[in-house]
C-alpha cells in the first residue's frame, strides 16, 4: 500500500454559509514513514459559464470576456517541510469561509450551462389563480379546430422557498375532448454572456404526472411539486448570468392536443 490521503469535513452535510468557519481533518495514512516538503490546503471557489453548442459561433466575444468568476481562494500550511511518521496521522484545519472583495458567495450549484462552486432571501407568498380556455392560449394557429375546454386552478405561491414544495389546486370545469394526462413540468433557464450577447437555454428538469385519463369534471386535482436538491438553487441573476426557474401545467387530450400553461417561478432559501 502507498500513501492514501482523505479529506474529511466534520459537517456530516457539508453544507456552510458565508461567515462560517469550515472545519475538518486531513487523513494520512502510509505503511512507511513519508518525507515531505510541506503540506498546504487550498479552498477554491468560482463560477464557470459555457454556452452550448448550438450558440458556439453566435457569441465568440463571450469566451473572451468572461472568464470564471473566482469567490473565494484560501491556503493554509498545515505542516512544515519534515517526515510524518508509518501508520496514520490526522491534520486538523480551519477555512474561514470569507469572499473576495465584494463578491457573493453564491449556492454551490451545477447546471447545463452554469457552473457554481461554493443567499438566504425574502419570500413573500405571490398566489397566482389561472383559467384557461381555447382563447387564453398563446401561439396558437388554428384556433378554431381546437375543442372546448375550460381549466381553472391556482398556485398557492409562485415565490417559493426551496426546501418546501410548490402546491396548488387544478379542476377541470368542462372539456369536450378527453382527457389524457396532466403533468407537472419544471424547468430550469439558464442565462449567461456578455455585452455582445446572451444565450438562453431552457431545460426540463423535473416532469410530475398529477392525474391520469379522462378526470372527473370538477374534482380538484391537488398540485404538490418538491423542488429536486440536485438541480435547483435559488433564483439569482448577475451581470454575466441567471439561474431562473418556470413551471407548466401540461394537459394532454385524447385528440392530441396539447395545452401548455407556463408560471415563471422565484425560489428563495429562508
Amino acid at each position: 500500500m502507498g500513501t492514501v490521503l482523505d479529506i474529511k469535513i466534520k459537517r456530516a452535510n457539508k453544507v456552510y454559509h458565508c461567515g462560517e468557519v469550515l472545519t475538518g481533518v486531513v487523513v494520512i495514512t502510509s505503511k512507511d514513514s513519508v518525507q515531505h516538503q510541506g503540506i498546504s490546503l487550498t479552498m477554491e471557489g468560482s463560477v464557470n459559464l459555457q454556452l452550448s453548442a448550438k450558440s458556439v459561433g453566435v457569441f465568440e466575444a463571450f469566451y473572451n470576456s468572461v472568464k470564471p468568476i473566482q469567490l473565494i481562494n484560501s491556503t493554509v500550511e498545515m505542516v512544515k517541510p519534515g517526515k510524518l511518521p508509518s501508520g496514520k496521522t490526522e491534520i486538523p484545519f480551519e477555512f474561514p469561509l470569507q469572499v473576495k472583495g465584494n463578491k457573493v458567495l453564491y449556492e454551490t450549484y451545477h447546471g447545463v450551462f452554469v457552473n457554481i462552486q461554493p443567499q438566504k432571501g425574502k419570500s413573500t407568498p405571490s398566489p397566482v389563480d389561472f383559467t384557461i380556455t381555447p382563447e387564453t392560449l398563446q401561439n396558437v394557429k388554428e384556433r378554431a379546430l381546437l375543442p372546448k375546454f375550460l381549466i381553472r386552478g391556482h398556485l398557492n405561491s409562485t415565490n417559493c422557498i426551496i426546501t418546501q414544495p410548490l402546491t396548488g389546486e387544478l379542476v377541470v370545469v368542462n372539456s369536450d375532448a378527453a382527457v389524457k394526462s396532466i403533468e407537472l413540468q419544471l424547468v430550469r433557464v439558464e442565462t449567461c454572456g456578455c455585452a455582445e450577447g446572451y444565450a438562453r437555454d431552457a431545460t426540463e428538469i423535473q416532469n410530475i404526472q398529477i392525474a391520469d385519463g379522462d378526470v372527473c369534471r370538477n374534482l380538484p386535482i391537488p398540485i404538490y411539486m418538491v423542488f429536486p436538491r440536485l438541480f435547483t438553487c435559488p433564483t439569482l441573476e448577475t451581470t454575466n448570468f441567471k439561474v431562473e426557474f418556470e413551471v407548466n401545467i401540461v394537459i394532454l387530450l385524447h385528440d392530441d392536443h396539447l395545452i401548455t400553461e407556463n408560471f415563471p417561478l422565484k425560489l428563495c432559501r429562508l
